[in-house]
């Protein structure tokens, strides 16, 4: 019989906080869309001749940035660029710019980074990688299928390598104020 009141007392208090405008975190996506894309295959139609066999190398650059657009209402803007040579000449360059809304409350500020720069680029990624893909194909180039991110080891180095550029921005201030101390 105490247990019941107890769970009772508990489900009383936690309908009571939701009542109250009490939430825990909420992350939800809003809307995808795609932003910008470009496609240049600048020396066609020579990319196509010459019976050589398709060996491109491929460069790969992946960014993404986020802008807060109301109280808990972000822009994230995931950036994907490939680029294609064959021996030397430029087959194909392709950017693509998937932007994504989300709704992000109840979240601290390093929650909110962490999830801005990981699970958004997450979701988004797919959408911004068919997108290259079908600019490729239409190119009239072989498919392109980029193989998937790892968005939180990606983080995980960005804020190993802030803590490391602080670390060494905070000896040089010592070093120099050590100086200026012996200056006086």
């Amino acid at each position: 019989m105490a247990d019941n009141e107890q769970n009772n007392e508990q489900n009383n208090e936690q309908n009571g906080a939701a009542q109250n405008g009490e939430q825990g975190p909420n992350f939800s996506l809003q809307r995808l869309y795609l932003k910008d894309m470009s496609f240049e295959s600048p020396n066609s139609p020579e990319s196509f001749r010459g019976g050589q066999q398709w060996r491109p190398q491929i460069t790969f650059d992946i960014k993404s940035r986020n802008n807060k657009l109301q109280d808990d209402l972000y822009e994230v803007i995931l950036t994907l660029t490939v680029e294609a040579k064959q021996e030397e000449q430029v087959a194909f360059l392709v950017e693509v710019q998937q932007g994504g809304i989300f709704t992000a409350r109840g979240l601290d500020d390093t929650q909110l980074e962490q999830v801005l720069a990981t699970v958004c680029p997450n979701i988004m990624f797919p959408y911004a990688r068919e997108t290259i893909d079908s600019l490729v194909i239409k190119g009239s180039f072989p498919p392109l299928m980029l193989a998937p991110v790892n968005f939180e080891a990606l983080y995980a180095q960005r804020k190993q390598q802030e803590a490391q550029q602080a670390a060494g921005a905070n000896g040089a201030a010592d070093e120099g104020g050590q100086a200026s101390q012996g200056e006086s």
